[in-house]
């Protein structure tokens, strides 16, 4: 059985961390047992080539291109996926944002 809550991969230019972070804040994703604004993030390196009729927040339309990104992890609640995605999709800078949600099997909160 799954439990409650996913995880969200979100991959944002390190200028937008702290508006995803208080999105996040604001739909109580992260939020687990008595703590909340519980979230992790690491640098990767993203790429991606911006198909004609876009308008790239980085890059040009046509060549591909490589920037270093934050992966931003955090747990929400599967009844609250759907806001949770949209507060971020609020601030995020890109046309379309990476946001992966994987549902969990279990969390450390004895689910």
């Amino acid at each position: 059985m799954l439990s409650a809550y996913c995880k969200l991969e979100i991959f944002v230019p390190e200028s937008h961390l702290e508006a995803v972070r208080a999105a996040l804040l604001s739909v109580d994703a992260g939020h687990i047992g008595a703590y909340d604004g519980c979230l992790s993030y690491a640098p990767v390196t993203s790429c991606w080539r911006p198909l004609p009729g876009t308008s790239p927040y980085l890059g040009r339309v046509g060549e591909l291109c490589t920037a270093p990104e934050l992966k931003v992890e955090v747990t929400c609640r599967t009844d609250a996926l759907e806001r949770t995605i949209a507060a971020v999709k609020k601030v995020h800078p890109y046309e379309e944002p990476v946001i992966n949600a994987i549902p969990l099997l279990a969390t450390g909160l004895g689910e």
